[in-house]
C-alpha cells in the first residue's frame, strides 16, 4: 500500500510538472518495455520497433488521465498501453502489404483475388482477442477482491427492463459521484444506503443486484477499454448489460 501511495503521489506531481513526468517515464522504462514485449511476444528493439515509442506515449497519456478512482496506476497504465498498441496495430494493418488483387500468386499464376477466403484481418483479430482475454483475466482477479465472480454477475444481472433501467440510473449516479466510488474502492463494499438515497433507486433493488453493480462499476472506472467497448455495442444493440 505504501508503494502504491508513493506511485500515486509521483503521478499527480507529474500531471503538473513536465520534468517530473520525464523522470517518471524514465523510471518506468523497464515496465513500458515489459508491456510492449507482452504485446509483441518478444523484447522490443529500440530504434526499430515503433511500438516502444507508442507505449511510452501511452504511459504519459495514462499519467495525464489517471485518477485515484481508477485504482492501481500500474494496472491502469498497462491497460492504456495495451489499448494504444492495438490501435496502432489496426492502423498499420490497413496499409501493410497493399498490392493489386490481380497480382499472380503461387506456381499456377493464380490471381491473388482468387486465393482470398474472407475479408477478415486475422492478425488484428488475434491481437484484439488476446487483449480482451488479458482484460477478462485482470477483471476476474480484481472482482475476487470484492467477493464477486462472473457467475455472480450472471446470476444477479437484471432480467426485467424496469429493473435494468433502475440499475443503470444508479450506475450513472455512482460513476459521477466520487464519494461512492471512493468508498467502494476503499472498503470493497458498495455503499447501498448512500447510493439508494442519492440515485432515488430502491434499496432492495440495489441489494438484489449488488454484485452486478460492483462488476459494472469496476469495468467503467478501471480502464477496461476492450470490455467497455463490447458492452457499449451490446447496449446499442438493445441487449441488457
Amino acid at each position: 500500500m505504501k508503494e502504491e501511495h508513493r506511485i500515486i503521489q509521483q503521478v499527480y506531481k507529474a500531471k503538473k510538472d513536465m520534468e517530473a513526468a520525464d523522470r517518471l517515464i524514465s523510471a518506468y522504462i523497464p515496465f513500458i518495455r515489459s508491456e510492449t514485449a507482452k504485446f509483441l511476444k518478444r523484447p522490443p528493439v529500440e530504434g526499430q520497433d515503433d511500438e516502444l515509442s507508442i507505449a511510452m506515449i501511452a504511459f504519459h497519456e495514462a499519467v495525464r488521465s489517471y485518477s485515484r478512482l481508477r485504482g492501481s496506476f500500474i494496472k491502469y497504465a498497462a491497460v492504456v498501453i495495451k489499448s494504444r498498441l492495438i490501435d496502432y496495430r489496426r492502423r498499420e494493418s490497413r496499409h501493410e502489404g497493399v498490392i493489386s488483387l490481380h497480382t499472380a500468386s503461387g506456381e499456377k499464376e493464380q490471381p491473388l483475388e482468387e486465393t482470398l477466403t474472407d475479408g477478415v484481418d486475422h492478425g488484428e483479430t488475434i491481437a484484439v482477442r488476446d487483449a480482451t482475454r488479458r482484460e477478462i483475466e485482470e477483471l476476474s482477479r480484481q472482482m475476487k477482491e470484492f467477493g464477486v465472480s462472473f457467475s455472480d454477475v450472471a446470476e444477479h444481472c437484471p432480467q426485467q427492463e424496469r429493473t435494468l433501467t433502475a440499475c443503470r440510473k444508479a450506475l450513472e449516479y455512482a460513476r459521477e459521484d466520487g464519494e461512492i466510488l471512493d468508498i467502494l474502492l476503499r472498503t470493497k463494499r458498495l455503499p447501498v444506503t448512500q447510493l439508494a438515497r442519492g440515485s432515488g433507486v430502491e434499496r432492495k433493488t440495489l441489494e438484489r443486484h449488488r454484485k452486478y453493480m460492483i462488476a459494472l462499476l469496476l469495468i467503467y472506472t478501471n480502464g477496461y477499454e476492450m470490455i467497455r467497448g463490447h458492452l457499449g455495442r451490446r447496449v446499442k444493440g438493445g441487449t441488457a448489460l
